[in-house]
């Protein structure tokens, strides 16, 4: 199918793809109360079988890895996050992990993901879990050491997804989130924080932030660029600079095709007031608004 009738499927019925994902398992008699003086969610509260976003943080309170938290067991969690950041979750959890009884381990599973007004969340099957999603267009995520699309569902291709996630907001780990990063510049605190649970690595500066109205150096932003602004064929690449009144005050992130033009998320400058319009360098004018409510993986 075209990436335009995948996309319509996704918006009005249901489709899926199998995607690559790091998963690691937590587990062991301490293992809660480690996670609980690391991470910026209160898992010590999560349930067994809930899941929320979370943030491991740099002791100066920078981003490590942003991820999904699943609690399987009373004494273990899931984590899962965007591929090639498993390795540096665990390098992580384990530097300050001293004399703890807690075991950390990466697990080698994939995700199907499943989207659309039409799915229905199923059981999860033996070493499979299952996280529904909420907004639009609504669905779950199957993470397990070889999920498969469900019998009647249509696979569509990653870009569309990719698409999705653009239009959404969600962030990705070595896109619009890295190791520079501070948390209050990914517009997802509000989900991936708790403020009333006791200390965590890096605290500090998500406090600091937030007493001050949240406000961060930059912030993610949705960029709209026309067809007509798309010479041959081409799409700015990923780094491509904004400007606004001749000034550099952003950069692409993360960029896709939609409906012969293209969507994209941008860092852009706390000084620039959205709706806004941007020149992006080599291609012109771009329509520029701020995201809607907390995305979340």
């Amino acid at each position: 199918m075209t990436l335009e009738a995948d996309l319509a499927l996704l918006r009005t019925s249901v489709g899926a793809a199998v995607v690559p994902r790091d998963v690691v398992r937590v587990h062991g008699p301490e293992a809660v109360a480690y996670l609980q003086g690391q991470l910026s969610q209160d898992v010590a509260a999560m349930a067994v079988g809930a899941s929320a976003p979370t943030f491991v943080l740099q002791p100066q309170g920078k981003v490590d890895v942003w991820m999904r938290a699943s609690r399987i067991a009373d004494d273990a969690f899931l984590f899962d996050t965007d591929p090639g950041w498993g390795e540096r979750l665990i390098e992580r959890l384990n530097r300050f992990k001293l004399r703890t009884k807690a075991d950390i381990e990466p697990l080698a599973w994939s995700m199907v993901v499943v989207r659309g007004p039409d799915a229905s969340l199923p059981s999860a099957d033996v070493d499979e879990v299952v996280v529904g999603v909420a907004g639009s267009p609504g669905g779950y995520d199957v993470l397990g050491p070889g999920p498969t699309i469900p019998d009647g569902v249509a696979e569509v291709d990653s870009l569309a997804l990719e698409v999705l996630r653009i239009k959404a907001g969600v962030p990705r780990m070595g896109a619009e989130i890295d190791e520079t990063t501070i948390p209050a510049e990914t517009g997802v605190v509000d989900a991936s924080v708790s403020f009333t649970k006791g200390c965590y690595t890096g605290q500090e500066l998500v406090a600091r932030v937030d007493s001050r109205g949240g406000r961060a150096p930059r912030r993610i932003v949705r960029v709209s660029l026309p067809a007509s602004a798309l010479p041959a064929s081409t799409v700015p690449a990923v780094g491509t600079s904004l400007r606004h009144d001749g000034t550099e005050v952003g950069r692409l992130t993360s960029v896709a095709p939609d409906g012969g033009g293209v969507v994209a998320l941008a860092l852009l400058a706390r000084s620039v007031d959205t709706p806004c319009t941007v020149d992006v360098d080599g291609f012109g004018p771009a329509s520029v608004e701020a995201l809607g409510a907390t995305p979340t993986p």
